[in-house]
């Protein structure tokens, strides 16, 4: 097995990577921060993995996804799974009035995780087999005055991952996109974190290892989000419209 991970540093994508060490994958972490990339490959080595490799990016920014992700695969023999996995959270008040800010969360959360999204496809699809695995969010599901900015990002995501699912119904590959709830990450700090909602890095990564390999083309991080979010999402507006979600 030979998993790509776009947004290694991400606590989410580390825990992931280490189910995937103690199957004795090779895994290839990308991301900017050279140094927790390598601690990251120390202990995925420690935990059983085959091979670690390490590459520099500013996926935010990708020049050209799609010949990077060939030379990413290049570099570990070629490509089984991808996980994408970075992103930013931003300020909602900052970005309702500073279009830069807004711009700048749309960029990274849709526009640069598109590019890697797609340019995976293509190689998944020549290939004839492998998964993507895309972090979106249940943001995504209903626009809500906190977060609508992130929210929207994360809706045009979902929408691009479950059209390459559907891309790939009858030619071998998989496309899947996890959707967590709030999750104790260094993104969430400075919230408050207590309450049966928020879940763990550990937790959100067991759903994500196995989805890689069987399910459908969308799952919720843990699973009850899937019923808290129909909710939600059918709620009438004069009723929604008076919560503070």
């Amino acid at each position: 097995m030979r998993l790509i991970v776009l947004g290694a540093t991400s606590t989410i994508a580390a825990e992931t990577a280490r189910l995937y060490a103690a199957d004795g994958a090779t895994i290839l972490l990308v991301g900017r921060d050279q140094d927790r990339l390598q601690q990251t490959a120390a202990d995925l080595k420690i935990r059983g993995a085959e091979r670690v490799e390490t590459a520099i990016c500013d996926l935010a920014a990708p020049e050209d996804a799609q010949q990077q992700l060939a030379d990413f695969a290049a570099r570990i023999g070629g490509m089984d799974h991808v996980l994408l996995a970075y992103g930013i959270l931003g300020d909602q008040g900052a970005a309702e009035n500073n279009l830069i800010a807004a711009e700048e969360i749309l960029r990274v959360n849709f526009n640069s995780a598109a590019a890697w999204s797609l340019a995976a496809a293509n190689m998944l699809e020549r290939q004839g087999r492998g998964s993507l695995v895309v972090i979106g969010s249940v943001a995504g599901d209903r626009g809500r005055r906190a977060n609508f900015i992130y929210g929207a990002a994360k809706a045009g995501l979902a929408a691009l991952v479950e059209g390459i699912a559907h891309r790939f119904a009858d030619k071998g590959p998989r496309a899947v996109l996890i959707k967590p709830g709030p999750t104790v990450t260094p993104m969430t700090e400075g919230m408050n974190r207590s309450g049966a909602l928020w879940a763990t890095p550990q937790q959100v990564a067991k759903i994500v290892y196995s989805r890689a390999f069987k399910g459908g083309p969308v799952a919720y991080a843990p699973g009850f989000w899937r019923v808290i979010m129909l909710v939600i999402r059918n709620l009438p507006s004069f009723v929604f419209n008076r919560m503070e979600i």
